[in-house]
C-alpha cells in the first residue's frame, strides 16, 4: 500500500516548495488582510483574489486535536496511536497536522513550535510542543 501523498497544483504549489526549502508559507489578502491555509485562489474572509505569500514564524498554538486508535487508511497502519491536531499560528491562519511530541501533553492553548519534516520524500509542517 503506498502512502498518500499531496498532489500540488498551479495555486498550492508555493506552499509545498516552501517547505521543501525549511519554510512554512500562507497567503495574505491585500485587501483586508485575512490569512489562510490552506491555499486558495480568493479570501475566505472577502472573496478578494488579491493576496501574497508570507512566511510564518513557525510559532502557534494547539486549538483542538485527537488520537486515533485505529487506522482508517492501510498506509497509517503501523503509526497508531497518532495525533491529528489543529494549530493556529501566531499569524492568524489554522493548519491540520501532527504533534511529533505527544507524549509532552497535548492540551488546548500550548504553545508549538514549527518541525519541518520529510515523510517519503515530502517536506510537512509538523509541530512540538513547547
Amino acid at each position: 500500500m503506498s502512502f498518500p501523498l499531496p498532489d500540488p497544483t498551479p495555486l498550492s504549489k508555493p506552499y509545498w516548495d516552501a517547505l521543501a526549502q525549511g519554510r512554512l508559507t500562507f497567503q495574505r489578502c491585500r485587501k483586508c488582510g485575512h490569512a489562510w491555509l490552506p491555499a486558495r485562489a480568493e479570501c475566505p474572509e472577502c472573496l478578494a483574489a488579491d493576496w501574497d505569500w508570507q512566511t510564518a514564524s513557525g510559532k502557534g498554538r494547539v486549538i483542538s486535536w485527537v488520537i486515533y486508535h485505529h487506522a482508517y487508511h492501510e498506509a497509517f497502519k503501523g503509526k497508531v496511536p497518532y495525533n491529528v491536531t489543529l494549530v493556529e499560528l501566531d499569524e492568524g491562519p489554522r493548519l491540520i497536522t501532527n504533534i511529533v511530541n505527544p507524549e509532552a501533553g497535548i492540551k488546548a492553548e500550548r504553545l508549538v513550535t514549527l518541525k519541518i519534516e520529510d515523510e517519503h520524500g515530502v517536506a510537512l509542517a509538523r509541530f512540538s510542543l513547547t
